[in-house]
């Protein structure tokens, strides 16, 4: 994470998200963020900055489109205009385009009424939470409403329409690379930024291939279907007698696939098996970057590999920023959210799709058989509402029953406590090999929760 003390207030895990046309997902808030970030840009020594901008398949997302570009260009900026295009395309555009940065309007896997808006910098990575926390800063100076260009000054907006092609034909690129591609698939593009990608990609796939999510009206994006619905998926890919399926969310950044008996192959096993690959080509680094909720199966499975695990904090920047920190060239989050930096500068659910079969094919992997070999420790994530989650996180007995509880995992398992970052909750999620001492410390902790809190009614 950052090392300032500066707080966001609108930006969170994933760019400013909200209800659209209510609270701060409003057109008047996007323009504002759109002369905000070209405001920051310029600053840092990119004045009229080109901005690749692609956004989702949501009816809110042209009206978003049209304030945020307007903002931009009425400080001086060139939008460069991908249309409906998946996040990880932008950040290639981006790349591609040598474009100074780029502006994703997506809310992911959220509902099709939400939207949101989130930045890319020159490299196609997304902006630290620093750099969100200065934006928010310019949104309150005075400067953004005094700074007026005019004449040849004034931005301007063009078609960028064209990067699909060569985003498809680099994707294509490496489902070539994948070698033997005739079994049968489903592809679940969530009525997302994936349905105008998905079958132009898989139009090389040697086999049969069945596709659903890839109608959407505007109003049906991820519902049900897509990652957020895996249940669909499994049901297809019975269905259609397919080996595997794969689905992505709306905009495309996570990928999660299930096997011919419609069982889950979630994050963890696609970090076990491309983290396997890579380190056989040479091309891992120091090791696999995963979140504090990945399953210690993980690691016990790539220390059999001689392969290290690094943890941090849940999201995909704080995933990208402990790579950077520790070399490492693999990272990712249980909920399919991968980033490996030879092929891409944030979450590319096509990609790591393909990716991960090719890695399959390379290790000469069974992909009907992988969820039997990735035994899990058993979890509980349990959720405790209280009135004051700092009050709770500060107490003396938490911090004793926490030491007791991990004192009885040591070797054993771990526990997670943290507070939810939009709820009055208390997260806790403890894992063990043992499942009677998981139940018995997670028991423990919840009594201690709650005995806290109503002392604190």
């Amino acid at each position: 994470m950052g090392t300032s003390d500066k707080v966001r207030c609108l930006f969170g895990t994933d760019g400013v998200r909200d209800v659209a046309n209510r609270g701060i997902m409003t057109p008047e808030m996007a323009m504002r963020l759109g002369r905000a970030f070209v405001l920051f840009l310029t600053e840092r020594g990119i004045p009229c900055p080109r901005i690749a901008v692609g956004r989702d398949t949501r009816r809110s997302g042209l009206m978003l489109e049209s304030a945020l570009t307007a903002g931009m260009m009425s400080v001086g900026a060139q939008a460069h205009l991908l249309g409906v295009f998946p996040t990880p395309g932008v950040s290639f555009a981006v790349i591609e385009g040598s474009f100074d940065a780029g502006a994703i309007i997506s809310a992911s896997h959220n509902p099709a009424e939400y939207n949101g808006i989130k930045f890319l910098d020159g490299k196609g990575f997304k902006l630290r939470d620093d750099d969100e926390a200065e934006i928010e800063e310019y949104l309150e100076e005075e400067l953004l409403d005094e700074w007026r260009p005019t004449g040849a000054s004034i931005g301007e907006s063009c078609d960028a329409r064209y990067f699909k092609e060569s985003y498809v034909n680099w994707l294509r690129k490496q489902l070539s690379e994948i070698g033997r591609t005739d079994w049968p698939l489903v592809v679940d593009a969530a009525n997302g930024a994936a349905s105008g990608f998905a079958q132009g990609v898989f139009s090389a796939w040697g086999g049969p291939v069945a596709y659903c999510g890839v109608e959407p009206d505007g109003l049906n994006i991820n519902e049900g279907v897509g990652v957020m619905h895996m249940g669909h998926l499994a049901r297809e890919t019975l269905k259609q007698r397919a080996s595997f399926g794969i689905a992505y969310d709306g905009d495309m950044d996570r990928v999660l696939l299930c096997d011919g008996k419609g069982r889950v192959i979630d994050g963890d096993i696609m970090l076990w098996i491309i983290g396997r690959y890579l380190a056989g080509e040479g091309a891992l680094g120091s090791g696999v970057v995963a979140t504090v909720m990945s399953n210690m199966a993980l690691e016990e499975k790539l220390a059999e590999e001689d392969i290290r695990v690094f943890r941090c904090p849940v999201g995909d920047r704080y995933v990208l920023e402990k790579m950077q920190e520790r070399d490492a060239r693999l990272g990712g989050e249980q909920s399919g959210h991968i980033i490996a930096t030879d092929y891409m500068s944030t979450g590319d659910g096509l990609c790591t799709g393909l990716l991960f079969l090719k890695a399959c094919r390379s290790l000469g992997e069974d992909i009907s058989t992988i969820v039997d070999r990735f035994p899990r420790y058993p979890q509980i994530l349990r959720n405790l509402k209280v009135r004051d989650r700092d009050l709770v996180l500060r107490s003396p007995a938490l911090a004793e029953a926490t030491t007791r509880a991990e004192e009885r995992l040591a070797g054993a398992g771990r526990l997670l406590l943290r507070p939810s970052g939009t709820e009055p909750l208390i997260r806790i999620l403890v894992e063990a090999k043992d499942d009677n001492l998981m139940r018995e410390v997670c028991g423990e902790l919840e009594g201690v929760v709650g005995e806290i809190s109503g002392d604190s009614a």
